[in-house]
């Protein structure tokens, strides 16, 4: 298997590989080119987000700045809507619904790190993919963590630290992030 095989699989990688690091920097330099797209060239913005992520649905609008490490391995429902300082660390698959809204200064990491020091600095990682369903809004602030599965119709507090799974129709705050309430009418999220 290639690095790359090996990192989207959820095996142990070698985060250092040549071709990796190359994706890396094609991305970033897509993206240098997004966030300094003036606001007004909405159109030029559709393009190249739609360029840069794996897969969107129709209505995308990211605010700049936006962040991620690959793109390709982000997929968005229609009607998406990220506010500024997004940070996807895409080396697993991050796939978001329908009608989704993020805060501003939300993370979602699917790189997962060796707490033992010489693994660590041996640049071998692994990654776990993040699934976020229809009609969530992410409050500003959150972190989500690799592996983590939100469901259907959720609301995540802003400042959240999302560390397992939130099934669907809940309202999940704080750190860690734990539902607080569940909601019987999903239409009525107030």
């Amino acid at each position: 298997m290639t690095e790359e095989e090996k990192m989207l699989a959820g095996h142990v990688y070698d985060a250092a590989d040549p071709e990796l690091v190359g994706h890396i920097v094609d991305c970033h330099d897509a993206l240098y080119d997004y966030n300094a797209l003036r606001p007004s060239q909405l159109a030029e913005r559709t393009v190249l987000i739609k360029s840069i992520l794996g897969r969107t649905g129709e209505e995308i609008n990211i605010n700049q700045p936006f962040r991620c490490d690959y793109g390709c391995n982000i997929s968005v429902g229609e009607r998406f809507f990220a506010n500024f300082n997004l940070v996807i660390l895409d080396e697993a698959r991050v796939t978001i619904g329908d009608d989704c809204f993020i805060g501003p200064n939300v993370s979602i990491y699917t790189a997962c790190h060796s707490t033992n020091v010489e693994e660590r600095n041996s640049r071998r990682e692994w990654a776990r993919p993040v699934t976020i369903g229809d009609n969530v809004w992410i409050g500003g602030g959150t972190t989500i963590l690799p592996g983590v599965t939100i469901g259907h119709n959720v609301t995540i507090g802003a400042g959240s630290v999302v560390v397992r799974d939130i099934p669907d129709n809940s309202v999940a705050v704080g750190n860690p992030c734990r539902v607080v309430r569940t909601l019987s009418n999903p239409s009525n999220l107030s």
